[in-house]
């Protein structure tokens, strides 16, 4: 842990001369759709539309939005800027070189994310809690739900990312896996608007369960299935992991 605990000081030093070029995406984006989705889109439905647990939309779609900003950090995070380290800049090779192991660089670079991912739910936590979102203190405990839920999407990532030689597959992974994600996985509207079949598909992705947690805990409405999606989350997370350590073995002990 201590060895690893030197990679997030090197990507923390290094994220301190870069930051502004990702405040964007990480922190403004997702409090632009609150605003603009949850409350013009929310204010215009009024009260016609009813919700789970008669809360307003923006109540419904705050959570939501935090869950889908986990999973698009951490689907950036654990993609372009590892193929660049592993294959592009050569980091890694020059980290191993010392007496720091794979297992180690994995451990690292996940940490980094969770860092990351804490800091993005604390301020979007922030902003929800300025618009009375919350209904309960549970509210807190959102926060390594989202550190969670960004790890069992960046872990199986990294692992995939150790084996490519370009980028161009992840193109396809972000315009026809997390995007599709982001609008069917409960974020926007209850998947029990989705017909029978979509609606056993959304409960096989990993951002539905963090939706759902995450939603639950702000609400104070956490659902009685919460052991399953917890554990989902747990397993997804350890096997992606698992092949992480593998595959980043596997590439550079090549």
């Amino acid at each position: 842990m201590m060895r690893a605990a030197y990679l997030v000081h090197r990507n923390a030093l290094v994220y301190r001369r870069v930051w502004r070029g990702s405040a964007f995406s990480s922190f403004i984006q997702p409090i632009l759709f609150l605003f603009a989705i949850g409350m013009g889109v929310g204010g215009m439905m009024g009260s016609a539309h009813s919700l789970p647990g008669g809360v307003s939309y923006a109540q419904f779609l705050a959570p939501g939005l935090l869950a889908a900003a986990a999973m698009q950090q951490a689907g950036f995070e654990s993609s372009y800027p590892v193929l660049g380290k592993m294959t592009w800049f050569r980091n890694y090779e020059a980290i191993t070189a010392t007496p720091m192991g794979v297992h180690d660089l994995v451990i690292g670079e996940l940490s980094w994310l969770a860092l990351r991912l804490s800091s993005i739910a604390t301020a979007f936590m922030i902003v929800m809690t300025v618009f009375d979102i919350p209904r309960s203190p549970l509210v807190l405990l959102t926060l390594p739900v989202v550190v969670l839920t960004g790890i069992a999407f960046a872990a199986p990532i990294m692992a995939y990312a150790a084996t490519r030689k370009n980028s161009a597959t992840f193109n396809v992974m972000f315009r026809f896996v997390l995007t599709p994600l982001f609008m069917f996985s409960g974020v926007f509207f209850p998947v029990s608007a989705l017909p029978t079949a979509l609606q056993r598909v959304a409960w096989g992705t990993p951002l539905f369960h963090g939706v759902e947690l995450i939603r639950g805990l702000t609400l104070a409405a956490v659902p009685p299935t919460w052991p399953y999606h917890l554990g989902y989350l747990v397993c997804l997370a350890a096997v992606g992991i698992a092949l992480a350590f593998r595959t980043f073995e596997r590439r550079l002990n090549a």
